[in-house]
């Protein structure tokens, strides 16, 4: 049984919720508008800028995914009022990102142009050629967007070039001439 799938989720100022008898939940609010499908067994309750989830029976399938439920609603309701940011920064030299309409082209020591469609819902500003903003409502789609830009280059052991997350720590190994000297 989900301890947190029970606590309600604090409603912030200017997010709405409808809920729809077929399960389906719109989330609006400053940074744009969400939707989120309830799985059968499980329904909204709003009361005094509280959402609640409920649960129609104690076992079975509703309650294997209460709790996730939960964490999803949590995170749309986070995302339309203060949204969500992931930083990616490019390490290596002559790196460097581009934002060209609906396409962020990243130019990562390839011979041919490396070009990543940018979603509709996520926004993406390049600071100083090297670090990489990308903003949204959804987390889930930044996430993933974040991971699509990552894979183009992810950072090497040796000497540590690639694009990465701005805090994310890369384990250097050493090469192999520093372990033929003995």
């Amino acid at each position: 049984m989900s301890r947190l799938g029970k606590t309600p989720i604090p409603l912030p100022k200017g997010v709405e919720i409808k809920a729809s008898k077929n399960g389906q939940i719109d989330i609006k609010g400053k940074n744009g508008s969400l939707q989120l499908l309830l799985p059968p067994g499980l329904s909204l309750k709003i009361e005094d800028s509280m959402a609640l989830l409920e649960r129609a029976e104690e076992k079975g399938p509703s309650n294997a995914v209460y709790g996730l439920y939960r964490a999803l609603l949590k995170n749309h309701i986070i995302g339309v009022s203060e949204g969500y940011e992931v930083r990616l920064s490019m390490v290596g030299v002559g790196y460097r990102a581009n934002v060209q309409g609906q396409k962020l082209d990243l130019q990562v020591g390839f011979s041919h142009p490396t070009a990543v469609p940018i979603p509709k819902n996520v926004q993406v500003l390049v600071d100083k050629g090297v670090l990489i903003i990308i903003k949204g409502p959804d987390k889930n789609e930044i996430g993933r967007f974040a991971a699509a830009v990552r894979a183009v280059k992810p950072p090497e052991p040796y000497k540590g070039k690639g694009i990465r997350y701005e805090n994310e720590y890369v384990r250097k190994k050493e090469g192999k001439a520093a372990k033929g000297k003995a």
